[in-house]
């Protein structure tokens, strides 16, 4: 295992740095190094590692979302509004729609099928955007019309959304009764996830308040700790529940942050989101290498041309939707453009649920497989790329 990590962080570290050199973005680097070293070409990484890979991914995704809401001003999400909301499940829908007009044309699947691959391939990837946005709102690049905070708000949505009508599609794809009734679990685990890390957020808010007033004050390498393991509780708050209830460990570690960032001092706020920056340098080898590693890149040779062509026809879909959550707002052609390319990239929840339907038996499973792999290495690339090198053309700098 230590080895595959030395691998994993030195590797990755080191094709990220070649990558930045060319002027690329770091995470291609980082992905290709786990394709490479993965399972299905060298299987360079210890199959120990490979087992807890979900849950490694979801550390790394875990620290992003604290330094995440830790940067995020409040009053300017307010601003947001309407597209916000919008932003959470239309692209997606849209993006749906695409593959059930022409995935049956263009793959020969059944429209039913059809369904189960759009809500495997409509979800964005948090892992590509999130840390980008946080960048952007510290560089104040586009924050004057809170470009980055819309886009952060609703890609943190956009995987709850998704993740349930995967569910839906799937029992129906497997001759079940689809719980259409599940579909109320989306506003529910919003609304309970919020809830559950504003109320954990107020309990550490008072924990390191009341240690100040005592004069036992609480570093801030040990607030990191201690928000950290809060962070996890909440995120394994959502797996403990599920069978009773729908909360978003996502959103209740957003939340949190979100909520010490009003509580605390801005200077204290700032100071925990340069540790957590420090720490997402090492998480974010780890997050993309794995992200690599679960490619199976053998299947996209069986995936054949139509495979790229109805990505892309789903991609304009997608563009429609992100389109129409943004009429009736200030923002002007060139922020707009910016936003479509913002909810291109796709990687996190392709990786993990890419190859359930086949694991399922159903008929559509490897073509499904086939057409996520194609996704996360298209789509991750171009939307990496895209926003780092649009951001500076497309948003105003409002330092």
């Amino acid at each position: 295992m230590l080895l595959s990590l030395g691998i994993i962080l030195l590797v990755g570290m080191a094709m990220g740095s070649i990558f930045n050199t060319l002027k690329l973005p770091r995470i291609i680097g980082m992905l290709i190094t786990g394709i490479v070293t993965g399972p299905f070409v060298l299987d360079l990484i210890d199959p120990s590692i490979l087992g807890i890979s979900s849950e490694l991914r979801r550390i790394a995704l875990i620290i992003i979302l604290v330094k995440a809401g830790l940067s995020l001003n409040l009053s300017d999400l307010k601003k947001v509004g309407r597209p916000a909301v919008l932003m959470a499940f239309v692209p997606a829908c849209a993006e749906i729609v695409g593959y059930v007009c022409f995935a049956p044309l263009l793959l020969g699947i059944s429209t039913l099928d059809a369904l189960v691959m759009g809500a495997v391939l409509s979800a964005v990837s948090p892992a590509v955007v999130v840390p980008r946005m946080v960048k952007l709102i510290e560089e104040k690049r586009g924050t004057g019309k809170s470009i980055p905070q819309l886009i952060l708000a609703g890609a943190s949505c956009d995987d709850i959304f998704v993740i349930v009508l995967f569910g839906v599609f799937t029992a129906m794809a497997q001759g079940g009764n689809a719980d259409i009734g599940g579909l109320i679990d989306i506003p529910v685990s919003i609304l309970l996830g919020v809830s559950l890390g504003g109320i954990l957020g107020i309990g550490l808010y008072l924990l390191f308040e009341k240690s100040f007033s005592h004069n036992r004050k609480i570093r801030n390498t040990a607030k990191v700790i201690i928000i950290l393991g809060t962070a996890f509780l909440l995120m394994s708050a959502e797996d403990l529940a599920k069978e009773y209830v729908a909360i978003s460990g996502l959103l209740a570690v957003v939340a949190m942050a979100c909520v010490l960032r009003l509580k605390l001092p801005i200077s204290v706020t700032e100071r925990l989101s340069g540790k957590f920056g420090k720490l997402w340098i090492a998480a974010e080898i780890i997050l993309f290498v794995l992200v690599g590693a679960a490619v199976d890149i053998r299947y996209t040779l069986s995936a054949g041309i139509m495979a790229p062509l109805m990505i892309l026809i789903a991609l304009c879909f997608r563009t429609l939707g992100v389109l129409l959550c943004l009429i009736k707002t200030r923002l002007n052609p060139k922020e707009r453009m910016f936003c479509v390319i913002a909810y291109l990239p796709k990687a996190t929840v392709q990786a993990a649920i890419g190859s359930v339907p086949l694991a399922l038996g159903l008929p559509c499973g490897n073509m499904v497989l086939s057409v996520a792999v194609l996704a996360i290495i298209i789509t991750a690339p171009l939307g990496a790329i895209g926003i780092d090198v649009s951001c500076k053309r497309l948003l105003e700098d409002n330092g």
